[in-house]
């Protein structure tokens, strides 16, 4: 089961995150999913996930790549650490486009129930790497 769950989590970091296919998302994304780390007052259903890498991160960063540095499964959860990296190419959260390579750490657990997306939670590095942008 262990590695049944830690592909359904690489199959979503390259083909949801990295490739932006929603067919994918669909396919490994439950109806009643929860995103733990959705920000405070926003949505934490499947829909916050996508909103987060289709109109936050894939439109401000080309050539974006999702590089999986560990996974760790235990029980249902699978803890994953990774890198999303790219080339600042459009407005990310405010701050315009910079030309500059960026790579966001990104430490997620996601639960995965019947080879779908149950739960998520997550930290990253996105706010060091929006205060590193907004310096000339």
């Amino acid at each position: 089961m262990s590695a049944k769950n830690k592909e359904v989590v690489r199959r979503f970091n390259i083909e949801v995150i990295q490739n932006g296919n929603e067919g994918e998302f669909r396919a490994l994304m439950r109806p009643d999913f929860i995103n733990h780390a959705a920000p405070e007052g926003m949505p934490n259903g499947p829909e916050s996930m996508w909103n987060t890498f289709q109109t936050v991160l894939r439109p401000a960063l080309s050539d974006l790549t999702v590089t999986i540095h560990d996974q760790v499964a235990e029980g249902d959860k699978i803890t994953t650490r990774k890198t999303i990296s790219g080339v600042h190419t459009g407005t990310l959260l405010g701050v315009p486009a910079t030309g500059r390579e960026i790579a966001i750490s990104v430490i997620d657990i996601v639960r995965v129930q019947d080879g779908r997306y149950a739960e998520h939670w997550g930290l990253n590095t996105l706010s060091n790497v929006l205060a590193k942008l907004s310096k000339p």
